[in-house]
């Protein structure tokens, strides 16, 4: 990109054009967006399969974590300890986490899995995933909703933009290596409903599955 910001916008349905998986990919190096990933009634089976489990309240949004516990006050994988148990990974998670590594998305399978909801207006800060606790690649399905991530830059090369914002559409597959995975900070701003090329679209209930590889865990 050679401007210092950017958007690749939603139909009026909350849909895609056809250029943004490729121009996104394109704009942030190390990033690979793939729509679809997940057909639309397996989507609907993955996220009755997610509701179906229990839900963790700690933050302001429901989470569940599967493999190891993620602790956000300290920025760290919990250590197993009864107080940061999680549940094993269920059966579709290790099942996607196999087909992200037999499709070459992923250098080996996932063993921590956050699974994140997002009611219309909510939202999460501009961050990068743990680094000393994670692997070299990030992968995240959605289901739901659609809604716009911001990628920012934090030290932009004048030839290359500093921010995008990324239409993420139910079934797509976000994964972030490289720059996308350890300079781009990504977040998702605290709103009921994003720009779209025909004007605002409104968001609907949001369901995030992030499948990541645990380096390091602490006491």
């Amino acid at each position: 990109m050679s401007e210092t910001s950017g958007q690749l916008s939603f139909d009026a349905d909350g849909s895609q054009p056809p250029s943004v998986p490729s121009a996104a990919s394109a704009a942030v190096p190390g990033l690979r967006y793939i729509a679809g990933w997940l057909a639309p009634d397996a989507g609907t089976a993955l996220l009755a399969g997610i509701d179906a489990a229990s839900w963790s309240a700690q933050l302001k949004r429901r989470v569940q974590h599967y493999g190891h516990r993620y602790d956000y006050g300290r920025r760290a994988v919990a250590a197993d300890a009864p107080r940061a148990t999680a549940p094993p990974l269920p059966v579709w998670a290790r099942e996607l986490a196999a087909r992200l590594v037999d499709e070459g998305l992923m250098d080996r399978e996932a063993d921590q899995v956050i699974v994140n909801e997002y009611q219309p207006g909510q939202g999460i800060s501009a961050h990068v995933d743990c680094v000393p606790c994670f692997g070299p690649v990030v992968a995240a399905i959605s289901l739901g909703s659609s809604c716009l991530m911001d990628f920012t830059n934090p030290d932009p090369d004048p030839a290359d933009g500093a921010k995008l914002a990324v239409p993420l559409a139910p079934g797509s597959l976000l994964v972030m290596a490289g720059p996308a995975r350890y300079a781009w900070r990504h977040a998702i701003a605290a709103r009921k409903s994003d720009p779209g090329a025909a004007g605002r679209v409104p968001r609907g209930r949001r369901v995030s599955v992030t499948f990541r590889t645990v380096l390091h865990t602490t006491q």
